[in-house]
């Protein structure tokens, strides 16, 4: 896997903005529109359960699973910035990632922050 699977995030002109941080230096929140999440469940198929199986006997990276991980994790960002586009934001403020196994099939992953709209500091 070469390093361009490995990450995610945004390019550098972002319709909506999404930061960890509870500002974004220059700019001022103007509104407040509210909570907004992403949210995904993936299943595991067989294959990579029975090498993550043998793998976790040896030692070393579950490949196959940290990319799994990294495209869920995309896909929960995705969806949290299309619903805060659809709410009018051009931003997310304080934005993190919860990480549960569901019901033991899958992981379940919830990207989430606070929706708001931003503007310049004059």
């Amino acid at each position: 896997m070469g390093i361009e699977e490995y990450g995610g995030g945004q390019g550098p002109h972002p319709e909506v903005l999404v930061v960890t941080t509870n500002d974004v230096p220059g700019h001022e929140v103007r509104q407040v529109i509210g909570e907004v999440f992403g949210l995904t469940v993936r299943s595991r198929h067989l294959g990579s359960q029975i090498g993550a199986g043998l793998k976790s006997m040896i030692g070393g990276e579950l490949k196959g699973l940290t990319k799994t991980l990294v495209e869920t994790r995309n896909q929960a960002m995705e969806r949290l910035v299309e619903q805060a586009r659809a709410r009018g934001a051009n931003a997310v403020l304080a934005f993190r990632f919860d990480v549960t196994e569901a019901a033991d099939v899958g992981t379940e992953v919830c990207a989430y922050g606070t929706a708001v709209v931003i503007a310049p500091r004059a």
